[in-house]
């Protein structure tokens, strides 16, 4: 009987945990149908802010507040998180004239809150509020109320915060994105703003522009497609970084081709004594893979992956070669290949 009861409590467990998923799913998805014009007004006012956008909370709803602050400040927003305890103890002179402060409290009564919002109103600074009771002292003082409903906690006694923060977190993340979505239809927010506040990451590496990476003037391995093997690789002896492959352009500046080590061992595996005076246009490889002037090295990448290969021309609109990225200036920006 034991043995029965312990091989169905992992089943019982898996439930549960589904149980908790969906609850907080029904959370989010009940915003959906709760945002309208008092959202419309926080984005709007959000956007127009002329300081910075400051959030606040205590407990879990201050963990999450850090976070709306963290993806308000990397997608354009300034923002920085003000502890409310820590607000009345001096840390309110970081709030300036201009700035927006957005407070979390889904029960809108917390006292480290109330106390917070009595300095707030004596200095006139507007407040958003994100709670889940309209009755509330922190509903009742804000510019703004973004009400998120009566949501039941995950939490089998219904007591440790979790729908309640998935939900709030989520409804933050539509803030921001949303008033991201309004920065880029302005013109004030692109993807070398987001990786110029990401060079660290992963992500932020790969949004670095091809521009900042390839091998240019001097660097540039280039030459004419009327000239012969030898000739073309006579001009690679003065450059600084050695290269792969050469680019071949004709009297325009337009690419025709690229001339590769690969290439090159071809030519000579064919054993003519004549191979290195041969035209280069004969054996060049024609239409190469290139990426183009304003791409990111995340574009450059993927075409190194799918076709691999290790150099790839940089063209402008107008087909004239402008750089070459190599496998090595790729790696040396951090990204995975």
């Amino acid at each position: 009987m034991a043995k029965r009861k312990q091989n169905r409590r992992p089943r019982a467990d898996l439930a549960y945990a589904r149980r908790v998923l969906q609850a907080e799913a029904r959370a989010v998805e009940g915003l959906a149908d709760r945002i309208g014009r008092q959202f419309s007004r926080a984005v709007h006012r959000i956007f127009a802010c002329k300081g910075n956008v400051i959030t606040s909370g205590i407990g879990k709803a201050g963990i999450i507040a850090r976070k709306i602050s963290a993806t308000l400040a990397s997608t354009g927003t300034p923002s920085l998180y003000l502890h409310p305890a820590e607000a009345v103890h001096g840390d309110l002179g970081r709030v300036q004239p201009g700035d927006i402060v957005l407070i979390l409290s889904y029960g809108g009564e917390t006292s480290e809150v109330t106390r917070l919002l009595a300095q707030l109103e004596k200095m006139e600074t507007p407040v958003i509020a994100m709670t889940g009771n309209r009755d509330s002292t922190l509903a009742r003082k804000a510019a703004v109320l973004l009400w998120m409903g009566e949501i039941g906690e995950a939490c089998p006694m219904g007591l440790a915060p979790s729908a309640t923060t998935t939900a709030m977190l989520a409804l933050g993340d539509a803030l921001a994105l949303t008033v991201l979505a309004m920065r880029r239809r302005a013109g004030r927010f692109d993807r070398e703003a987001f990786a110029l506040y990401h060079p660290g990451g992963s992500l932020g590496r790969q949004l670095v522009m091809v521009e900042t990476v390839m091998r240019r003037g001097e660097d540039l391995p280039a030459a004419r497609d009327d000239m012969t093997v030898r000739r073309a690789l006579a001009g690679l002896k003065a450059m600084r970084r050695r290269s792969g492959a050469v680019c071949l352009v004709d009297g325009r500046g337009r690419l025709t081709g690229i001339f590769t080590d690969a290439d090159l061992r071809r030519l000579l595996e064919e054993g003519r004594v004549d191979a290195l005076e041969r035209p280069i246009a004969e054996v060049m490889t024609r239409n190469p893979k290139t990426v183009r002037q304003g791409d990111t090295a995340g574009e450059a990448i993927a075409i190194v992956n799918r076709y691999f290969i290790e150099e790839l021309p940089v063209v402008d609109d107008a087909g004239r070669l402008v750089g070459l990225v190599d496998v090595q200036d790729l790696l040396a920006t951090g990204v995975n290949l």
